[in-house]
């Protein structure tokens, strides 16, 4: 699956914080995951920020861990 950036939404905002939903549609939460599939929304994402992923096989928190040489995830322990 490709990104869409209108699959992406702010839910919270606060002192430079964002949580963000992203609807994967039929997806699998794996593939979402890999490092760079967020790449076009670089521009929006900051390191600290979490995103809750919703894809064909359940949910995911994430939070974003880097953007500086491609958009990388971690799941939330």
């Amino acid at each position: 699956m490709i990104f869409a950036v209108r699959n992406l939404s702010v839910l919270s905002y606060a002192q430079g914080f964002t949580l963000w939903h992203y609807r994967a549609g039929q997806a699998r939460l794996d593939d979402v995951a890999t490092l760079g599939f967020f790449n076009n929304a670089a521009d929006l994402l900051k390191v600290g920020d979490m995103m809750m992923i919703s894809g064909i096989d359940g949910g995911r928190v994430v939070f974003i861990a880097s953007t500086a040489m491609g958009v990388r995830t971690e799941p939330l322990s």
